[in-house]
């Protein structure tokens, strides 16, 4: 028997009901959305990323209204706002604040994803709504990054903008259409403030429904990564499943308080946070002749940079070397004339890469990267989901995996040197490594048995 969603109401409720689906939809997305009665503190995230977003909105709103898109007032107009404007410097540097917050609540809440196999079916959809959101976030970041025009802004733009020539035949008209103008200017800053605004929030609030509409139909995971829906009682209620509200909408209040005030003492004591939310160089109206002694992104970006300034002609080679090696092992393993589509694609990657330079693949690295994430469903062939049930040099795999990745972000954050250099490539290397080698190595140990039932020990 399925569970019934229609209800009878009466009075105003009642009439709204008649015109549009309220309470139905609160009950089949809230109080009746059955969600595993195991969660623990890594479900907090998902929460506190809507939360985060909420705030960013409302900031913006209230910023946008004594913000100037012009380049000789955008910097004057964010210090009238910190000077002049009543409470404009709390809103300023909880929207400065909340920016760093939301990708710490991504960065864990893909974490907790990663290791309970959240990605895994029938959530692949969910998981790639997801890392469209997280694409989303970062072309956010960028575009807003330009806005204060200081000159961390200013020259960071243009670093990032002048990547995109680095691509063979259409780079250059590409970075001049990005940009509007031949250099960063004040076309730039309308056009990156258009996007931050209105462009990119609008496709971020419609992936985040789709978001959680998939998560929805599907239901959620949980830490034993056991589908609750296959054992229900009579009613169609999972014996394994308890209400989103009001449990988890009070679980989650605890989360989201302590987060409040982490996000508060962050906000009044340590705004900057030692130049990591906010660069000294950003207090500092944009120069356009004068070029910073240091260009780094925002931390949040640092581990992709890294990877970037990491790709030299020597780790080309390298890369070739390494391509030209799994393009052979394909071939190997090839039976068939139908299996020789990874083969020719090394050889032809390996030509390409012999024939352009470094920066370009340095580009390709640094996306690479990222897109990387969207083929996690299908690269993990683990026969159980969880990290709970996997061979212990699985948990050290990841472990490796993270300490490269926040390896990459501090050196992201540091000039170059050959020694931070070698780091990064070697660091470069285990990321992908541990991606492309997820269809062996997950399949290889000892696997425990999941349980029927999920394991639940009350707080």
């Amino acid at each position: 028997m399925a569970i019934e969603h229609e209800v009878e109401t009466t009075g105003l409720v009642g009439w709204i009901d008649r015109r549009f689906p309220l309470t139905s939809t609160w009950k089949k997305h809230v109080s009746e959305y059955y969600a595993p009665k195991n969660f623990n503190f890594w479900y907090f995230f998902g929460s506190l990323a809507l939360l985060v977003l909420v705030n960013q909105i409302v900031t913006g709103i209230f910023l946008t209204m004594n913000y100037k898109p012009d380049a000789t007032l955008a910097f004057s107009s964010v210090e009238y706002i910190m000077r002049e404007v009543p409470w404009g410097w709390l809103i300023r540097y909880m929207h400065s604040t909340g920016a760093s917050m939301f990708f710490v609540v991504v960065y864990l809440h893909m974490f907790r994803g990663l290791m309970y196999g959240s990605y895994r079916k029938p959530r692949e959809l969910v998981w790639i709504f997801g890392c469209a959101i997280f694409l989303c976030l970062m072309a956010e970041a960028f575009f807003g990054y330009l806005l204060p025009w200081g000159q961390m802004s200013f020259w960071g733009a243009q670093v990032i903008v002048n990547l995109f020539s680095a691509i063979p035949f259409i780079g250059p008209d590409l970075s001049l259409w990005i940009r509007g103008d031949y250099v960063v200017s004040d076309v730039t800053l309308n056009r990156f403030f258009a996007f931050h605004v209105i462009a990119i929030p609008l496709v971020l609030i419609g992936l985040v429904v789709a978001h959680l509409v998939a998560l929805h139909e599907v239901g959620s995971n949980n830490p034993d990564g056991i589908e609750i829906k296959a054992k229900k009682d009579p009613d169609g209620i999972p014996l394994d499943g308890i209400p989103f509200h009001p449990y988890y909408s009070v679980h989650d209040f605890m989360g989201v308080t302590v987060f409040l005030i982490i996000f508060a003492a962050i906000i009044f004591f340590a705004p900057e946070m030692g130049g990591y939310f906010l660069e000294a160089n950003n207090f500092i109206p944009a120069n356009p002749l004068q070029t910073p002694q240091e260009i780094a992104p925002v931390w949040y970006f640092t581990a992709f940079y890294a990877m970037l300034r990491a790709t030299t002609d020597p780790f080309k080679i390298v890369l070739m070397i390494i391509i030209a090696l799994l393009g052979l092992f394909a071939l190997v393993r090839a039976r068939g004339k139908w299996k020789l589509g990874l083969p020719v694609l090394a050889v032809l990657v390996v030509l390409a890469m012999a024939f352009t330079e470094s920066k370009f693949w340095g580009v390709v690295v640094m996306g690479g990267a990222v897109i990387s994430l969207f083929f996690l469903p299908w690269l993990d062939r683990s026969p159980v989901k969880s990290i709970r049930y996997r061979p212990f040099f699985h948990k050290v795999f990841y472990g490796i995996f993270v300490l490269a990745f926040l390896t990459l972000g501090f050196l992201g954050t540091k000039p170059p040197s050959p020694a931070s250099t070698l780091i990064a490539q070697i660091c470069a290397l285990i990321y992908f490594a541990f991606f492309l080698g997820m269809p062996v190595w997950t399949r290889l140990g000892t696997f425990k048995q999941p349980p029927e039932r999920v394991r639940f020990k009350p707080h």
